[in-house]
Order: structure tokens, then C-alpha cells, then sequence
């Protein structure tokens, strides 16, 4: 795996650690929230601390998760998140049949957030619910209006506050954890359809 502190670039031994849907979330869930115990993981998900126990030693040894000594005892351990983003820039490894179990699992995994949010919409406070938008476009570009297009909208998403577990106290008032999901994907034919 190619490193630094706040970023991972996915080799084949960490693609085949995060094949699997259940450790995807819980890393997305210690990167989002901060350290937690496999108990509060495990709740959260409705998994058993003991399978949530597993799959948080399987990404420590992958390198993903280490276990948090500063917080807990002997009978608790907090796990943290190492990195706050995981890349596969590798069509090679993305074409194996683990980089494959990894992005179905990234996709479950994003399928199941937005779906919650959509159950909760109705209840969810008037000016954050006015924020929520599913859009979709249909674009006809070469590659390398793709690849341009895919590099404005990382720089539009960087000039906004970063959601990090230790700066939301510090945010301003008023401000409330966003996800912003973008797919660029290419579209496949419809039936007869181009």
C-alpha cells in the first residue's frame, strides 16, 4: 500500500482485507465518527461484538485500524481509523476478483447511507432536509473531459470545512456533518438504445 497520514492507496493485500462489506462500513464509520469499541460498531451495524471484534483485527492487520491505548482498559479496546481516505487508482487491481468484492462493497455500503437518509427525510429538520438532492445527469464527454471534469469537482469539494472526528467541535455554529456521494461512472447501453 502507497501511504500517508490521511491517505491509502489500495495494494492487493488491502483490497483483499476490505473485500468485505462489513469491514468497508466500519471503516467508514471510525473514519466519519472517530475511535469506537467493537460494542458500539457492532450496535450500530447489528452485527455481534465478536464478529465486529474479527473484522476490526483483520483491517489492524492490514494496516487500516490500530487499536486506540490513550481510551479504554483492559476489557475495553477503542479502535481508530489510520488513514481518512482509501484510493485504487490500479485498473488491474480493480479488475481482480477482490478489487471487485471491494467495490461492490463500497457501493453497498453508499446504497445503504442513502437509503436512510431517504427513510429519514421525513422527519429530518426543514433546513437540512431542503439541502437534500438525488440528481443525475447524462453527459457525452471524451476521457479527457471525464478525467477534467472529475478534477474540478475535487477542487470545489476542497475549498469546503473537512469532517474530521477531532475539528467538529471547533466547526462554527450552525454546521452539521454533509455527505457528498459523487459517481462519475460511464453509462452503459440500454437494450437497442446508445
Amino acid at each position: 500500500m502507497s501511504e500517508s497520514p490521511s491517505h491509502v492507496v489500495l495494494d492487493a493485500k488491502g483490497l483483499r482485507a476490505l473485500a468485505h462489506p462489513v469491514r468497508v462500513q466500519l471503516l467508514g464509520l471510525l473514519r466519519r465518527h472517530g475511535a469506537s469499541t467493537a460494542t458500539k460498531l457492532a450496535t450500530g451495524l447489528g452485527l455481534t461484538s465478536g464478529a465486529t471484534s474479527y473484522h476490526l483485527r483483520r483491517l489492524a492487520a492490514a494496516g487500516f485500524v490500530i487499536e486506540d491505548t490513550e481510551r479504554g482498559n483492559a476489557r475495553e479496546r477503542w479502535w481508530r481509523a489510520v488513514h481518512l481516505m482509501t484510493s485504487l487508482n490500479e485498473l488491474e487491481l480493480a479488475n481482480s476478483e477482490a478489487g471487485q468484492a471491494y467495490l461492490q462493497s463500497v457501493v453497498a455500503a453508499l446504497s445503504r447511507r442513502v437509503q436512510r437518509v431517504v427513510n429519514e427525510l421525513p422527519t429530518m429538520a426543514d433546513p437540512w432536509r431542503d439541502t437534500f438532492d438525488l440528481s443525475d445527469w447524462s453527459l457525452r464527454l471524451t476521457p479527457e473531459e471525464a478525467h477534467q471534469l472529475n478534477a474540478e469537482l475535487v477542487a470545489v469539494v476542497r475549498r469546503y470545512r473537512r469532517d474530521l472526528p477531532d475539528t467538529a467541535e471547533a466547526a462554527p455554529a450552525g454546521t452539521a456533518r454533509i455527505g457528498l456521494i459523487i459517481q462519475q461512472i460511464p453509462e452503459l447501453p440500454d437494450g437497442d438504445q446508445e
